[in-house]
């Protein structure tokens, strides 16, 4: 079974993903920690973000490991833990430049399935998984919410890291990925045509992931394995 969560940033996707997962006791994939890999490395390289050649070199010269553990995405790059390092802004701010390259995306979209692969059971979350990475799945889900309400739970989750940055500053750049997501040639942030779209505005996390299960559990019966 695979069930994928996509949506735009600060929706709730990725916890929401890592909570059904563990109800499941399926797999969890953080699609988003492998773009943000991506992005370090080519960062630590000093190379043209918009160069899609010289980042498609980086990442293959690159060793990035996945890897789940406690429900959490454990991400390294040439044998270095940098889980917590490609959470940073600065790291964020730049993702879209790894987005938007196809060559990558594509590289990506291949390690996604890889992962996947031989899996009884899994939930990805990211962008396009309901539309470009897994297109089959059985069940999809697009969760989406108030950009304003969006910018406020990052700016939780990021003073709770010890970063500051201010209100304006975070919904600016959420708006901005917003709409390098949805206008991009390849995989363009929109749900699939059978998704389930949840806005969770004003829903709690926990609430949301009660949506989800009373979901797959309802349709359950319509899985394709």
């Amino acid at each position: 079974m695979i069930i994928t969560i996509d949506g735009p940033a600060a929706s709730g996707k990725s916890t929401a993903a890592r909570l059904l997962a563990r109800k499941l006791s399926a797999s969890f994939l953080d699609t988003g920690a492998m773009y943000r890999a991506v992005t370090l490395a080519a960062m630590q390289a000093h190379i043209d973000m918009s160069d899609e050649d010289k980042l498609l070199d980086v990442m293959e010269k690159s060793e990035f490991q996945f890897s789940v553990t406690d429900d959490k995405m454990v991400v390294c790059i040439n044998g270095l833990d940098v889980t917590e390092k490609i959470r940073s802004p600065r790291i964020t701010a730049n993702a879209r430049h790894i987005a938007s390259c196809p060559k990558v995306r594509s590289e990506l979209i291949r390690m996604q399935r890889q992962f996947a692969a031989g899996r009884q059971k899994i939930v990805t979350e990211g962008r396009d998984q309901g539309t470009v990475a897994f297109p089959d799945a059985d069940i999809k889900f697009y969760l989406n919410a108030d950009p304003v309400v969006r910018a406020k739970r990052r700016l939780t989750d990021l003073r709770a890291k010890g970063i500051e940055q201010s209100l304006q500053q975070i919904q600016k750049a959420i708006e901005d990925r917003d709409k390098s997501d949805k206008e991009r040639t390849v995989g363009p942030l929109i749900p699939a045509d059978d998704a389930v779209i949840i806005d969770t505005t004003d829903l709690t996390i926990e609430g949301v992931v009660e949506k989800l299960l009373s979901f797959v559990k309802g349709d359950s019966h319509s899985a394709k394995s």
